[in-house]
């Protein structure tokens, strides 16, 4: 094999090995709708808007919603940067980096969660948080969670910093799908009580620094 016929082959070969890398990553999201930051309620620190629209975390604690009803259904194509500079707690005390969307976010007393753990762990984590009369952090603080056990889920691979990653939750009726870089990784079904919490979707931060997309169906 002459010399160029080699350069020839190792080109193509890295050429098929950056498509195929490109294939790998997190592609657009199956929701139609990109929204940018004038359209969430930011109800902890803040997220800033870089051209895209795409937002930015740097702070360690973000909790927003959007300010218009859509259908239960969100997703999140993000990149983490790492961990933010100061670290805060979780109400609970205990430390933890995660990221993830919020559902049926009525308030923060009563919701849906759908949380990426980062570290120290790597999983998904489903809760739901009811405090039926109490509407702020003040009345309910950490209380009122179930932890939810799925009837099907998968192990998901770490979050490496700078890969973009992709996280997608459904609600229909009671039976929530949860897909990771497009593919299911978690269904379960939640408490029929949760027909009595209704509100927009959002997303919540702990920890993380990021960049992500945020997008949704269409309006109700």
């Amino acid at each position: 094999m002459s010399r160029r016929t080699v350069k020839t082959f190792a080109l193509g070969l890295a050429i098929a090995a950056e498509i195929a890398g490109a294939e790998a990553q997190p592609g657009d999201a199956a929701l139609p709708h990109r929204v940018g930051r004038d359209a969430f309620n930011v109800t902890s620190d803040t997220v800033q808007e870089q051209s895209g629209p795409r937002l930015v975390i740097e702070v360690p604690e973000v909790r927003a919603v959007l300010r218009f009803q859509t259908t239960q259904a969100a997703a999140v194509r993000f990149t983490y940067l790492g961990p933010t500079t100061e670290t805060k707690p979780l109400a609970s005390g205990e430390v933890r980096r995660q990221f993830g969307l919020k559902l049926r976010a009525q308030d923060t007393c009563n919701l849906v969660y759908v949380m990426w753990h980062i570290e120290p762990d790597t999983r998904l984590a489903v809760s739901v948080k009811q405090n039926p009369g109490q509407r702020t952090h003040a009345q309910c603080g950490a209380r009122g969670y179930t932890n939810l056990r799925p009837h099907w889920v998968v192990p998901i691979s770490p979050v490496i910093p700078g890969v973009p990653r992709m996280l997608q939750a459904e609600l229909s009726g009671s039976d929530l799908t949860v897909r990771v870089d497009g593919a299911v990784a978690w269904k379960g079904a939640l408490p029929t009580a949760i027909a009595a919490i209704n509100g927009p979707v959002g997303f919540r931060s702990d920890n993380v620094r990021l960049e992500f997309e945020y997008y949704v169906e269409e309006s109700k």
